[in-house]
C-alpha cells in the first residue's frame, strides 16, 4: 500500500452541492415528463412552450423563447412544429404589422387539459414525502431562487 503525504487530509465523504441536487431533480423530472408527454407526441420543450402560452396568450417567438428557456433559434423550429400540429396559430399584430403573436388555438388548449391529471400526478409524486407546510415551504424557497438569479443576469 503506498504512503501518502503528511500535509495530504484523509478524504472525507463530501455532501453534493445544491447546484448538483437541482439538476438532479431537473433531469428525474424531465425523465418522467418525456416518458408522460410521449404518448401526446409532444416534447418537454413544447409542453413547456404550450404552457407559456396558456398563461400568456398573445407573445412573439423572441418572448416565447425567453419564457420557455431556450433560443429564439430553437423555438423558431418549435413554433413551426406546433403550428404544422394546429397547436398554436400566429396573428399579425394589430399594433405592429411587422410582428406575429403566438396563441393557443383549441386543440392546444385541449392537449394542456388532457395532460394536467398526468403532470399534477408527477409533481404529487415528487413532494408526497413533503407536510403541507414543507411544500409551500420548497415553492417559496424555489421562487426566491429563481428571482434571486433573474435579478442579475448570468455573465
Amino acid at each position: 500500500m503506498a504512503a501518502r503525504p503528511a500535509d495530504a487530509l484523509p478524504a472525507r465523504p463530501r455532501t453534493p452541492s445544491l447546484l448538483y441536487a437541482v439538476k438532479q431533480v431537473e433531469l428525474a423530472v424531465r425523465a418522467h415528463l418525456d416518458e408522460l408527454l410521449r404518448v401526446s407526441g409532444t416534447t418537454v420543450l413544447q409542453y413547456t412552450a404550450l404552457t407559456v402560452l396558456a398563461r400568456r396568450d398573445g407573445l412573439t417567438t423572441a418572448e416565447l423563447a425567453r419564457n420557455s428557456f431556450v433560443t429564439p433559434q430553437a423555438m423558431g423550429e418549435l413554433v413551426t412544429a406546433l403550428e404544422r400540429r394546429g397547436l398554436i396559430e400566429r396573428r399579425p399584430d394589430p399594433g405592429n404589422r411587422r410582428r406575429l403573436l403566438i396563441s393557443l388555438t383549441g386543440a392546444g388548449a385541449e392537449l394542456l387539459a388532457g395532460l394536467d391529471e398526468p403532470v399534477r400526478g408527477l409533481e404529487e409524486r415528487m413532494v408526497s414525502a413533503f407536510t403541507a407546510d414543507e411544500r409551500a415551504a420548497f415553492a417559496d424557497h424555489l421562487n426566491r431562487a429563481r428571482a434571486a438569479l433573474a435579478a442579475e443576469p448570468a455573465r
